[in-house]
Order: C-alpha cells, then sequence, then structure tokens
C-alpha cells in the first residue's frame, strides 16, 4: 500500500511529521474499552483512528458452523497476531492499512477488507495487545481498564444477544466457562504492563484527561519508555 505523511501542528501552528502515536486500550471482555476509544476519538476528531483487536480473530469459515462454535475465542490464539502485527506496523510507517472484518454471528472474516488510512493518533482496543513483547512496545501509551465481574457479565449480556445474536444461556455458559478463567489467566497480568490503570466505568473527566495527555504526547512527539513512571487508579480521578 502507498505510504502517507501523517501530519499534525504544534501550538504555534508548525507542521511536523512523524509516526502515527499508537494508544492501547486494554482489559477484560465487558471493561468498557470500546466505549473509552470511542469517547477518545470523539474528543480527538480528525486526529485519530480507531482499531480493534476484535478484527483479527482467525477466519472460520472452512470449518463446519457446529465445529466454529466450539472453539475457545478467549484464548490469545484465537488471534491471528501475524495480520494484527503487519498492521500496526503499516500504521506506524505511514502506510494505508487493509483491516479484515469479523462476524462474530458467523465465526468468520467477512470477504471486503476495510482501509485504515493512517492518522496523528490511532486508538486500539483489545483484551491482549500488552502481551507479547513485540507488539507492546509499539504503543506510545497503554491503558487498562480494571472492572469487576459483575459488571463486566452485564455488558456482555447486552452486547452479545444485540449485537452478535446470542441467547441468555449460551453467553452465561461462555462467560463461566471459558470468559472468566481466560480473563484471570492472560488479561489481567497485563496490568502491571500498563501506563496508565482506570477503574471501570470511566468518567467523563477522566477520558478528557487521557484526551490531554495524548495531545500533549502528540505534541511534544513525548514516548513514554518501558520504564515510564505508571499513573494508577488515585492520580486520575
Amino acid at each position: 500500500m502507498p505510504r502517507q505523511r501523517v501530519t499534525g501542528t504544534t501550538r504555534k501552528g508548525a507542521i511536523v511529521h512523524r509516526p502515527p502515536l499508537l494508544v492501547a486500550i486494554v482489559g477484560g471482555s465487558g471493561a468498557g474499552k470500546s466505549w473509552v476509544a470511542d469517547q477518545l476519538k470523539d474528543r480527538l476528531g480528525s486526529l485519530a483512528a480507531r482499531l480493534s483487536l476484535d478484527d483479527f480473530y482467525r477466519d472460520r469459515s472452512h470449518l463446519p458452523f457446529a465445529r466454529r462454535a466450539q472453539i475457545n475465542y478467549d484464548h490469545p490464539r484465537a488471534i491471528d497476531w501475524v495480520a494484527a502485527e503487519r498492521v500496526l506496523r503499516d500504521c506506524l510507517s505511514g502506510r494505508v492499512a487493509r483491516v479484515p472484518r469479523y462476524n462474530f454471528a458467523r465465526h468468520a472474516r467477512v470477504r471486503a477488507n476495510r482501509i485504515l488510512r493512517p492518522k496523528p493518533v490511532i486508538l486500539v482496543d483489545g483484551l491482549w495487545w500488552l502481551r507479547r513483547p513485540s507488539l507492546r512496545r509499539l504503543f506510545a501509551l497503554r491503558i487498562f481498564l480494571d472492572c469487576n465481574r459483575r459488571l463486566r457479565l452485564s455488558r456482555r449480556m447486552a452486547r452479545d444477544q444485540c449485537v452478535r445474536g446470542r441467547n441468555k444461556g449460551s453467553i452465561h455458559r461462555q462467560f463461566r466457562e471459558t470468559v472468566e478463567p481466560m480473563n484471570r489467566r492472560f488479561v489481567e497480568p497485563q496490568a502491571r504492563l500498563a501506563h496508565i490503570r482506570l477503574r471501570s466505568p470511566v468518567s467523563d473527566l477522566q477520558v478528557s484527561q487521557l484526551a490531554e495527555r495524548i495531545t500533549k504526547l502528540l505534541l511534544a512527539a513525548e514516548v513514554p519508555s518501558a520504564n515510564a513512571q505508571r499513573v494508577h487508579l488515585s492520580q486520575i480521578r
């Protein structure tokens, strides 16, 4: 895909050219990742684009549907990590990226890809972005959302019935048998790898403070290192 120059402006109005700022928003299923990413996108406007790990589930269209329904989609191996890393690196290189699309009702990819054009900020949400060092180091800012089990289940119940065509029984069973055990094993350990930890539900004020911090990073071209001081719940209210 062709390379495009990503531009931004400083406070003095000078145009600057730099790699896009990748922001990871990580947490358990139903923690509020998509909501936070959408709210940040609204505040950052045309400076930001959105990307989700949900786009990168492996295509299972070659399997009978009954077999697809038995797969543990709450394990990181359900993700096509090669494609995910390729898209992130395309973004960082200023290239237009082709992002796969996934149909959760069918457990299969949609044939047509989505075109993602580079923006100064790419907001990237998902369950497991911080697990792999090769991906973790690509993010300028890493945010982790802590959320209790009851709230995550209620949110997942509402989403999966409305958007993914599931019934209450199957949602409860999946949450109990795979979602929560995999959350403890693979999602929660990432909290210590984040620059910022927030308790969900996240307030409008916290979102505004996050947007301000991202803007400052963008203007200053300041990227927190792996050893940067981390901000915890008590420091962002």
